[in-house]
C-alpha cells in the first residue's frame, strides 16, 4: 500500500507519486472502476447552491477522505469507493453571501494523528472543525468540536465576509489556516488577510500573522502611503500553503489588496500583498518575503501552493521553493534565506493611466530564469486568425482596447490583459519530479478585458471611487454571476465565445529547474464544444487541440506519466519526458480537481479525480483492468 496523505502528496506540494504500476506503455488500459457522487443540490430555503467539485482527496490506511462543495467531509473505502461516513458542518445554513459567485466549493482537508488517535481538520466558512477519522464525529475537546476563525482580527467580520476554500496545514501540535475575504467586497476597513495557528487538541489560537501591517511600527507599513494600511483589507491567503517540516518553515502565497483593480487610496508597494512569505511555523514570525507584484491592479494573486524542491544549479545542490504565478512566471528562491536562485530584475513598466487618483508603481520584478511559461502582453499580432473572417472581427474588437506588454495598466477605455485575471497558472499549481528536476505547470492563455469605471454607488459592497464593476470589468464572475444591484451587463462580442487571441489557449509546460529553462510546451485540451461548433467555424479544419482554459493542476508519477484534467469531460495522460499525449479517458463530467493516485492494500494503483459541480458531480477512480 502506498498512501497519498496530503492534498499535494506531501506538505511540500510536489504532487509526485513514486508508484510506477501505471506507465507510458500501459496507461491506455485505464478504465473507470468506481465513482462516488456527493448528491448536493441547490437549497431554496437558504438560497445556496453547490459550485464546482474541486477537491483533491487524501488516502490514509486504505481510506479516502475528502471535502465536498458544501464542505461536507466524506470517508470512502479506497478500494471500492464505498461510503463509510460523512460529516456535515451545514455551511449552507449561513446563506450564500460569503461563498463564491459560482457557488460553494472546497479543495480538501488535513490529517493529524498521534498513535491511534487520528483527526480530520476541516476549515469551513468561519469555523475550523476537528473530526474523529474513525467515526466522523466531532472531537469535543477541540473547542467543543470547532473553533471560530473570525475573532481577534482587529476589525468587525462576519461569516458572510469570511470564507475558506483551501485545506489547513498540520505541523506538530498546530493546525494552520489562511483566509478569504471575497474580492467583490471593496470597502474601507475590510478585514486584512490572516494566517492563524490553533492547538490541535484544545483549539486555542496560538498565533496569527496579518498580511497587512497593523501598526506604524510593523514591517512594511511604510509601503502603504498616507497610512492606508489602517483601512485596507484583503491580501488574502486563499491558496494552498506549503511546509518544510524538518525546518519548521511555512510558505504562504498572498493575494491582491482591496480593491483589486483600483489602488487610488492605497498608494505604494502594499506589502505583503501578492507576495511569497516564509513564516516560522511554530511562532508565525516572518523569516523572509518576496513581493512578486508591487501595488497590484491586475488581480495577479499568488493562488498556488509553493513547490518545495531540491535542485542542482551549476553543480550546487539547493533546497529551493518555486512559486508559479497568475502572470506566467515561476519564481525560484533558496528555501531558507529567500535569495533568488537566479537574478530577479526590477524593470521599469508602463505607468501611464487615465484612471483618476491611480498612481502605478514604477517598476516590477522580472525573473531572468526560468522564462515565462505563459504568453504575456497583447498586440494586434496576437489576433485570432483561425479564419480570415474571425481575424477581421478580432482585429476590429481588439482596436477598441488599450494594449501593451505585461503590466499595462487597467484603463477607463478598457485594457486587454494577458494573462487574464485567472492566469497563467491558478490554484491547481505545479507538480515537481524529484528524479528529473522537472516542474510541470498548466497554463491558460486567454486575454481578458480590464476596465475601470466610476462607482455608481448602488452596490453596498463597494465604496471605492472607481471599480471594475464595468461592462468590460476584468473578473466577470466577481459581480455578474453574483448578481445584485451592482451587477454589470455582459457585453456582446461579434466572436461570441471564441477568444480574441490565437490558439492554443492552454498548454502543459515542463520547466527544467536545474537549468532554469523550458524543456517542452504542448497544447492541452481540445477546446470547448461551444467553440468547436460555433457557426463561424463551421466546416473549418481545426487543430486537434485548441487548448482548454481551466484552473486545476497536474500529477506526475515515477511511472513516467503526467495526469491532468480541467475544463473538459476527460482525464489526460502525457509522457513526462517528451510531453507527448498518451491517452485521454472520458469522465462523466468535466474534470475540475487535481488528480491524485495511490496503491491500495490489495496492490492496485488507482488515479482519482473530482469531476463536475452542482447536482452533477462525481469523484471518479481509474485503474487498469483486474480483479
Amino acid at each position: 500500500m502506498i498512501e497519498w496523505p496530503y492534498v499535494g502528496a506531501g506538505q511540500a506540494h510536489t504532487k509526485y507519486s513514486a508508484i510506477e504500476d501505471i506507465t507510458a506503455a500501459n496507461v491506455g488500459e485505464l478504465e473507470i472502476v468506481w465513482q462516488w457522487e456527493p448528491n448536493e443540490t441547490p437549497l431554496e430555503e437558504y438560497g445556496t447552491w453547490p459550485g464546482p467539485f474541486q477537491t483533491t482527496p487524501i488516502m490514509v490506511d486504505n481510506i479516502l477522505y475528502l471535502s465536498t462543495m458544501y464542505t461536507r467531509v466524506a470517508a470512502l473505502d479506497a478500494e471500492t469507493g464505498t461510503e463509510l461516513w460523512t460529516f456535515d458542518p451545514k455551511a449552507y445554513e449561513g446563506g450564500p453571501k460569503g461563498a463564491s459567485p459560482r457557488g460553494f466549493r472546497h479543495r480538501g482537508i488535513a490529517w493529524w494523528s498521534d498513535g491511534d488517535d487520528a483527526r480530520i481538520f476541516l476549515n469551513s466558512r468561519d469555523r475550523l472543525y476537528a473530526i474523529d477519522a474513525a467515526t466522523g464525529e466531532l472531537d469535543a475537546g477541540f473547542g467543543g468540536g470547532s473553533v471560530l476563525l473570525t475573532e481577534g482580527h482587529g476589525r468587525p467580520v462576519t461569516r458572510f465576509e469570511f470564507d475558506q476554500i483551501s485545506p489547513p496545514v498540520v505541523f506538530e501540535d498546530l493546525v494552520i489556516v489562511g483566509s478569504r475575504i471575497p474580492d467583490r467586497l471593496q470597502r474601507r476597513f475590510d478585514v486584512p488577510g490572516t494566517v492563524q495557528a490553533f492547538d490541535v487538541r484544545t483549539g486555542a489560537r496560538r498565533w496569527v500573522f496579518f498580511t497587512i501591517p497593523q501598526s506604524e511600527d510593523d514591517l512594511g507599513a511604510h509601503t502603504w502611503e498616507d497610512e492606508s494600511w489602517r483601512y485596507t483589507g484583503h491580501a488574502n491567503v486563499w491558496g494552498l500553503m506549503s511546509l518544510d517540516f524538518e525546518r519548521g518553515l511555512l510558505y504562504v502565497p498572498t493575494s491582491t489588496p482591496s480593491s483589486d483593480y483600483w489602488g487610488g487610496r492605497r498608494k505604494g508597494a502594499n506589502l505583503f500583498a501578492e507576495s511569497l512569505v516564509c513564516l516560522d511555523a511554530r511562532t508565525g514570525e516572518r523569516r523572509w518575503h518576496f513581493q512578486t507584484v508591487h501595488h497590484g491592479v491586475w488581480d495577479y494573486d499568488l493562488p498556488a501552493a509553493p513547490n518545495l524542491v531540491t535542485i542542482t544549479v551549476d553543480g550546487r545542490e539547493i533546497d529551493a521553493v518555486a512559486q508559479v504565478s497568475k502572470h506566467g512566471f515561476a519564481y525560484v528562491f533558496e528555501r531558507v534565506t529567500g535569495e533568488p536562485v537566479w537574478p530577479i530584475e526590477e524593470r521599469a513598466v508602463d505607468t501611464k493611466t487615465d484612471v483618476p487618483g491611480e498612481v502605478l508603481y514604477p517598476t516590477q520584478p522580472f525573473p531572468t530564469k526560468p522564462p515565462p511559461f505563459s504568453g504575456q502582453g497583447v498586440s494586434l499580432e496576437d489576433a485570432n486568425d483561425l479564419t480570415p473572417e474571425i481575424h477581421a472581427l478580432a482585429l476590429e474588437e481588439m482596436k477598441q482596447f488599450r494594449m501593451g506588454p505585461l503590466f499595462t495598466p487597467p484603463s477607463l477605455q478598457g485594457t486587454l490583459q494577458r494573462p487574464g485575471a485567472s492566469g497563467g497558472a491558478n490554484w491547481g499549481g505545479a507538480a515537481f519530479d524529484p528524479e528529473t528536476g522537472l516542474l510541470y505547470v498548466r497554463t491558460s492563455e486567454r486575454a481578458d478585458a480590464s476596465q475601470i469605471c466610476t462607482n455608481s454607488g448602488n452596490d453596498p459592497r463597494v465604496d471605492v471611487e472607481y471599480s471594475n464593476n464595468c461592462p468590460y470589468g476584468a473578473t466577470l464572475v466577481m459581480f455578474r454571476e453574483a448578481g445584485g444591484p451592482g451587477a454589470a451587463p455582459t457585453p456582446e462580442s461579434a466572436l461570441g465565445p471564441i477568444p480574441l487571441t490565437k490558439p492554443p489557449w492552454a498548454h502543459l509546460v515542463a520547466i527544467d529547474l536545474h537549468a532554469g529553462e523550458t524543456l517542452w510546451k504542448v497544447p492541452f485540451g481540445e477546446g470547448s464544444e461551444e467553440i468547436r461548433t460555433h457557426p463561424l467555424l463551421r466546416g473549418v479544419d481545426l487543430p486537434e487541440r485548441l487548448g482548454t482554459l481551466g484552473y486545476s493542476g497536474p500529477l506526475v508519477t515515477r511511472g513516467g506519466v503526467v495526469f491532468l484534467g480541467g475544463g473538459e469531460p476527460y482525464l489526460y495522460a502525457f509522457d513526462k519526458a517528451t510531453g507527448a499525449e498518451l491517452w485521454r479517458g472520458a469522465t462523466p463530467f468535466p474534470a475540475n480537481g487535481n488528480p491524485m493516485t495511490y496503491r491500495t492494500r490489495s496492490g492496485r494503483q488507482l488515479v482519482v479525480v473530482a469531476t463536475g459541480g452542482g447536482a452533477e458531480a462525481a469523484l471518479v477512480a481509474f485503474a487498469r483492468p483486474g480483479p
